[in-house]
């Protein structure tokens, strides 16, 4: 007998979280196991795997005596694995199709992933097109095989597909060698894993939304769906202006940032970059000023989009502008502690929008913008509860009222207020940097890493622990801010295209810190390999008014 058919013969021992013990042939991977269990007992199709806190994709061989947990639709990584997957079989069809365009994987926008080709907009035929062929893909089952090779010959092999910006970035990380995916004689490398077949993926929807298209594939809570596209004008908008900002600052990708940095360019980045933010904090002032109806200054974000400083900073243009801006904290009308809602965990909502004082908040900002006195609540939040005594507040006549909190967008907050009487602004960190055409880099990982690092410093937090909440502060994001995006009178863009160079070494000992025993292993080691393709900046030439200073400090805004 040949020592295959003997490897076939042997047998090893799997434990499959929640379906009990497996006796496969050795080399069964995920995927060959994840073909053999039965849809009753997963919904969605299984995605990849979780091993010893570490996320294997389709392609991983089992070995005797693991444990394997298995995940699907219903988590953010197999969430994610789908949409990277879906994305390969997008960049394949494009190339396929139009050899002499490149299509670029650009952000989010609204349930969707934005994607457009260089110097060519596309037309609704040529996305029907598109469609097919996707279609056709899926039908087909391809497999989507998992390659190990020498560096030199990924190199050679996207020379020859014309990718010379994945070429740089690969030989600025210095690899020995490169996990490449291959599809139907297509090479692709992502910094996250895919499914080992194009069958899975049954639910792929592309759309035409000028410039380019919008790619959609099921979500996390989406029921394993494609939901409604729901277009966000503004937001798109905001995303074309960064897009503008990249292309003045000759970052359109990493290896151009990289190639800024060795050349010595970094600090002349830094300098256009915060003259473009205060540039459009100005310009953000003179709006408000150019209408003498406005009062009420609302600012919304999600976490760690650096509202303090925005306000700080927009205050400081407002008086440039002749104007003697007041501003009001919301975490002054929390109600108390002990009769604030409780989620669905049974734990304080302090993000709901119940848990603030509407109706005194509304009556006190209606009497200030009438021009009268009025006694603004202290909160004390180490008792829970309000002081007995306030603080006196009169607004000049005419004068804006600056309000900074994540219910800004929801008319619910400001129910008493005319509507001409407010100005709107959302603020948030929509990175503007690709990796390469092909990875694009989530704005949540941006905000993830300023709020590791501001947690660290100022509230003595591990990684270890604002990981843990992360998807608490999601879950508050998605309920609270996301849907009121498009309320706002102008939107304002946080990101920095320098800034993961700087957090770099300020994030990596920190997230070095947890260990595989932590489930948040997989997410620590998913950022420090994120972070591992960024060449390293010092902080020193970041100015103190910089909104980056809000979470690695020296901020001048800071008591």
């Amino acid at each position: 007998m040949s020592q295959t058919m003997q490897a076939q013969d042997r047998q090893i021992k799997v434990q499959v979280n929640g379906l009990g013990t497996f006796y496969l042939p050795e080399g069964t991977t995920i995927g060959a196991l994840a073909d053999q269990i039965d849809s009753q007992d997963f919904v969605y199709p299984i995605l990849g795997g979780i091993i010893d806190n570490r996320l294997r994709d389709l392609h991983r061989r089992l070995k005797d005596g693991e444990t394997v947990e298995l995940i699907d639709l219903s988590t953010e990584a197999g969430a994610a694995i789908y949409q990277r997957s879906a994305t390969f079989m997008l960049l394949k069809v494009c190339r396929d199709l139009f050899p002499d365009r490149i299509l670029m994987v650009k952000h989010t926008l609204s349930n969707g992933l934005f994607c457009e080709f260089n110097g060519y907009e596309v037309n609704e035929e040529e996305v029907r097109i598109i469609q097919e062929k996707i279609d056709e893909l899926i039908a087909q089952d391809h497999p989507i095989k998992r390659l190990r090779l020498p560096r030199a010959e990924a190199y050679q092999i996207f020379e020859k597909q014309g990718q010379m910006e994945k070429v740089k970035v690969l030989q600025q990380r210095g690899m020995d060698y490169v996990h490449v995916y291959a599809l139907d004689g297509y090479y692709e490398y992502f910094y996250g894993h895919m499914v080992h077949r194009t069958g899975i993926l049954t639910q792929v929807r592309v759309l035409p939304y000028a410039p380019g298209l919008v790619l959609q594939t099921p979500r996390k809570d989406d029921g394993g769906k494609i939901q409604t596209y729901r277009p966000q004008r503004k937001l798109a908008e905001i995303h074309r202006e960064a897009k503008e900002w990249a292309e003045m600052m000759d970052t359109p990708h990493l290896a151009a940032l990289n190639d800024l940095i060795e050349a010595g360019q970094i600090d002349d980045l830094i300098r256009i970059n915060e003259a473009l933010h205060e540039k459009k904090i100005a310009e953000i002032a003179d709006m408000i000023c150019s209408d003498p109806k406005t009062r009420v200054v609302l600012i919304s974000g999600p976490s760690s989009s650096g509202k303090t400083t925005f306000a700080q900073r927009l205050l400081i243009q407002l008086r440039v502008n002749g104007r003697r801006p007041v501003s009001i904290s919301l975490d002054n009308y929390f109600i108390d502690r002990v009769d604030t809602p409780l989620d669905a965990n049974g734990e304080y909502d302090f993000e709901s929008l119940e848990a603030l004082k509407l109706n005194p908040f509304n009556e006190d900002l209606s009497r200030l913008i009438a021009g009268e006195e009025v006694e603004v609540p202290v909160y004390n939040f180490i008792t829970g509860t309000t002081e007995e005594k306030g603080i006196r507040l009169q607004v000049p006549p005419g004068e804006p009222i600056i309000i900074e909190g994540i219910h800004g967008l929801n008319d619910r907050l400001t129910w008493a207020i005319p509507a001409e009487q407010k100005f709107k602004i959302y603020i948030s960190a929509l990175t503007q940097l690709n990796i390469d055409y092909s990875n694009r880099i989530p704005t949540t990982d941006s905000r993830l890493l300023r709020r590791i690092i501001r947690d660290a410093r100022t509230r003595g937090y591990s990684a270890l622990g604002t990981i843990k909440r992360w998807p608490s502060v999601r879950r508050g994001e998605e309920k609270n801010i996301f849907p009121f995006q498009e309320n706002a009178d102008v939107m304002f863009n946080s990101s920095l295209v320098y800034e993961l160079a700087a957090l770099k070494p300020l994030a990596e000992p920190l997230l070095k810190e947890i260990g595989p025993e932590n489930r948040e292993y997989i997410e620590a080691r998913r950022l420090l390999k994120f972070l591992s393709y960024f060449k390293a900046i010092s902080t020193t030439s970041i100015p103190p008014n910089s909104i980056l200073r809000e979470f690695i400090g020296g901020s001048c805004f800071e008591d």
